[in-house]
């Protein structure tokens, strides 16, 4: 059973390293910044009886995440553990600017190596949350929610899957598109056809989706329509051949292409930009499903979408059922910082820099 799965039922309060499978290298200082190093080892000859409060914080409203992991990471390498006193928030916690998210008491030395790769945890994990959420909030902005399949899978190293996977899971999207994605809270990744399998069969689209639901006849059958830029044209010929089969057909055309549809009829042109996935196409789209009794496909578009490109088609009630959004999700915009603020009880930091207490952070078993 996944630790999520103990985490959801009660049963354990916080993910571990069984979850994170940390590179031990992290124990010999390999990921620590050398002045991190150098430091720990000055404080343990010079003053191993003082006692710190690091604090934690960023300059954004955000969707915190990256504490359990983060909490993981002090269990498991800090020396000492058991000398360290530590208060978080929870993965999932709105955050507002200079919000304490995380502190940390005890002797420097036994933690302070760790200060930038907590740093560097917090700002992936809640970037790609908060990236996620207001993607996902933008996709209900017509009074429906609209899935988002996360598809970050081509935007980054393929080692941050995990990790982008799970912070995208926080923040609200639990349709993804690799295994890797899944594995710290879910199953299995998801997924229809690329441009790919549409070349190998020559460009025919109803061939290549035969194919795909011959294989793999227990998923929902969805068509990937834009290979041969004439969208309805395509949609039309897999709805015919399949029916009530076909769940659903995705449009992900590139932003410099202008789909066949608008040259057979360029009278509506002229007030829009034409090119790549844009609101008419998939109004025209729509109406033609409709037209022929095909209510039952959903739409599903891809190819560039970020928060206020979705929010424009919401605001429009453009009939899109499925957003598929990768690289803007993945943008690190939200920077955390730590800064050791008390010594021994009593306020000692860089200038500009206090104790901020938050009574929402909870002690860490």
């Amino acid at each position: 059973m996944k630790e999520i799965e103990l985490k959801l039922q009660g049963k354990i309060k916080r993910l571990t390293n069984k979850t994170f499978k940390f590179d031990e290298r992290i124990r010999e200082g390999w990921f620590s910044a050398v002045y991190f190093l150098k430091t720990c080892e000055i404080v343990e000859s010079f003053k191993p009886e003082n006692i710190v409060t690091m604090q934690f914080f960023q300059k954004s409203d955000a969707v915190f995440c990256g504490s359990d992991e983060a909490i993981a990471l002090i269990k498991t390498f800090a020396k000492d553990v058991d000398s360290l006193e530590i208060h978080s928030l929870k993965d999932g916690d709105k955050i507002s600017p200079f919000e304490t998210v995380l502190t940390i008491k005890g002797p420097y030395q036994n933690f302070g190596f760790l200060e930038g790769m907590i740093d560097g945890i917090l700002a992936r994990r809640t970037s790609v949350a908060t990236n996620v959420y207001n993607v996902v909030k933008a996709a209900s902005k017509s009074g429906v929610q609209k899935p988002v399949i996360f598809m970050g899978d081509r935007d980054d190293h393929f080692a941050q899957q995990a990790g982008d996977g799970y912070a995208s899971y926080i923040g609200g999207s639990t349709a993804q598109a690799t295994h890797a994605m899944n594995e710290w809270w879910g199953k299995q990744g998801m997924g229809t056809m690329p441009h790919a399998l549409i070349q190998i069969f020559n460009g025919d689209i109803v061939e290549a989706t035969k194919a795909y639901h011959a294989k793999y006849p227990e998923d929902d059958l969805i068509s990937l329509v834009d290979y041969n830029n004439d969208v309805i044209t395509d949609a039309l010929k897999v709805a015919r051949e399949f029916g009530e089969t076909l769940k659903g057909v995705r449009v992900d055309t590139s932003r410099t292409m202008v789909d066949q549809y608008f040259f057979r009829n360029p009278d509506v042109l002229g007030s829009f930009d034409p090119r790549g996935v844009n609101p008419e196409l998939i109004f025209a789209l729509r109406k033609a499903l409709d037209e022929e009794g095909f209510h039952h496909v959903k739409i599903v578009v891809s190819g560039g979408f970020t928060k206020e490109r979705i929010e424009q088609f919401e605001e429009q009630k453009v009939p899109v059922d499925i957003y598929g959004v990768g690289s803007n999700l993945l943008k690190i915009n939200i920077g955390f910082t730590g800064d050791n603020v008390m010594m021994n009880e009593q306020h000692q930091a860089k200038a500009g820099r206090i104790y901020r207490h938050n009574p929402r952070l909870e002690l860490v078993e």
